[in-house]
């Protein structure tokens, strides 16, 4: 196998891995998971995303590379007075559209039907309290917090996809050599996966598993596809909501929230610099399928290292990571001028994390999009 491959899915991997775990933590954190649930919740994703990558490059000979839903770990970690075993109901109805979109045709079109910049809208609405924790964060430890952020400014003048991993990076060894935190016990437990029965209640599944549905489509599947098409591949649309779908399910009773398309890391294994032949880059799907087996067998360990960093350097993490995400749904929210005032009802209401009936800020922010979007049409 060519070495060019191997480091593409290695890339990939720890970049998706890295930029993005300090955000499922704080994920999980917010759902009160315990250590063990949120070990088991990173293996679980881990795995699915390695079960889904490997399946789906070998079978349509397209290197299909999947990742944990950001948005969704965002939308999860605003969430509040909801149980883990609640969300785990969440995350199993969120699954199911997921796969039942692409087996029912008419789902998919009634999905479609959403305005785009009212998705946006919701979608920035959830990212954006994250990114403005950043500025706080960087006041309280500034000593720690600033240099990640100008290393983070510097690296993604060059490679925007390594400048989160890079301040993360930078930020371990400050913590761990010159800050408060210390190294871990080595006497760590083996991974395992530890199943979390539901708690369906209404509320919890409007609230937070169908936006988690609708964000993760609107903004992890789709720009998926358009990356596979974008270099000149034919996205196996049906089979990778299918297969994403019921592996977000089945994950999902292990406390894992969803699996979907990737777009920024699947970019790194789809350029002639992994293989001069397009029709032998979805080897590298395969490759970079067992790179998340072998971060998910070693969640444990990561975990326990990350958990010793001072949360203030984890918020900045987080922040930093956002960025990216916030500068797309900013800029799909007011592209179209049509929509952009239903888009900022939207993104207000969401970010207000106003509750009602239990149900969350996203669902709410939604309806007040849809809401204002249907009168403006009415009007017109």
């Amino acid at each position: 196998m060519r070495a060019s491959l191997m480091s593409s899915a290695l890339v990939a991997a720890l970049v998706g891995y890295g930029s993005t775990i300090a955000l499922v933590l704080s994920a999980a954190t917010a759902l009160g998971a315990t250590e063990t649930q949120t070990a088991s919740w990173v293996l679980a994703v881990c795995l699915a995303k390695a079960a889904g990558s490997a399946l789906l490059s070998v079978t349509t000979k397209v290197p299909v590379v999947l990742a944990w839903s950001t948005p969704g770990a965002a939308l999860i970690a605003a969430t509040q007075g909801v149980t883990l075993a609640q969300a785990v109901g969440a995350f199993v109805l969120a699954g199911l559209l997921i796969a039942l979109t692409g087996a029912i045709r008419p789902l998919g079109r009634a999905v479609a039907m959403i305005p785009d910049g009212v998705a946006a809208g919701m979608l920035a609405g959830v990212l954006l309290p994250f990114c403005l924790k950043g500025a706080g964060a960087a006041q309280a430890l500034p000593g720690f917090v600033l240099p990640m952020i100008a290393v983070f400014a510097l690296v993604r003048l060059k490679n925007p996809a390594l400048a989160v991993l890079t301040a993360l990076a930078l930020g371990v060894v400050l913590a761990f050599g010159f800050g408060p935190a210390t190294l871990p016990a080595l006497d760590l437990p083996a991974p395992s996966l530890s199943l979390i029965a539901p708690d369906l209640r209404l509320d919890v599944l409007l609230g937070l598993g169908l936006p988690l549905y609708l964000v993760t489509m609107a903004s992890q599947n789709l720009p998926g596809f358009a990356t596979l098409r974008a270099h000149g591949y034919a996205p196996p649309v049906r089979a990778g909501l299918v297969t994403t779908g019921l592996l977000s399910a089945l994950s999902g009773l292990f406390g894992a929230h969803t699996t979907s398309m990737a777009a920024i890391t699947a970019a790194i294994c789809m350029g002639p610099d992994t293989h001069p032949d397009p029709g032998q880059r979805w080897k590298a799907g395969v490759v970079y399928a067992g790179f998340w087996a072998a971060l998910g067998l070693c969640s444990p360990a990561i975990l326990t290292l990350l958990s010793a960093l001072p949360p203030a350097l984890m918020v900045a993490l987080v922040a930093l990571a956002l960025l990216g995400p916030l500068m797309g749904a900013l800029a799909g929210a007011f592209a179209a001028p049509d929509t952009r005032f239903a888009a900022t009802v939207t993104l207000v209401v969401t970010a207000s994390g106003v509750t009602a009936f239990g149900i969350g800020a996203a669902f709410w922010g939604l309806a007040a999009g849809l809401l204002v979007q249907a009168a403006e049409r009415f009007k017109r």
